[in-house]
């Protein structure tokens, strides 16, 4: 009953970001990378894990390095439609971006 309220959520977050994102793209872009998302899974963490704050500080850590990749890839698509590249293209690039970022970002947390 658990994995199905967390799936529950993740998927009202992820549709009301599309709905606000029909009327105020820049809200939704907004909504969808705000903390929110963090904050459930630390949420989430903490109730499978109680006091593992060791746990949490390492997911906290990775989240805010994290941001990199994520910036990454934002730019990398913000780009690409810029250049009215179509759809499938943007995604390819921003995400072989992303990955090529995140294991660096993997690479680094790991020293």
């Amino acid at each position: 009953m658990r994995f199905a309220t967390k799936i529950l959520i993740a998927f009202v977050i992820i549709i009301v970001a599309s709905l606000v994102g029909r009327k105020q793209p820049t809200l939704a872009g907004l909504t969808a990378v705000m903390p929110l998302t963090g904050l459930v899974v630390l949420i989430w963490l903490y109730m499978d894990n109680p006091g593992n704050f060791t746990l949490m500080a390492e997911y906290t850590k990775g989240a805010f390095w994290g941001i990199i990749p994520t910036m990454l890839f934002f730019l990398v698509a913000f780009l690409c439609f810029r250049k009215n590249l179509a759809l499938p293209v943007v995604l390819l690039v921003s995400f072989i971006v992303w990955i090529a970022a995140a294991f660096v970002h993997q690479q680094l947390l790991r020293k």
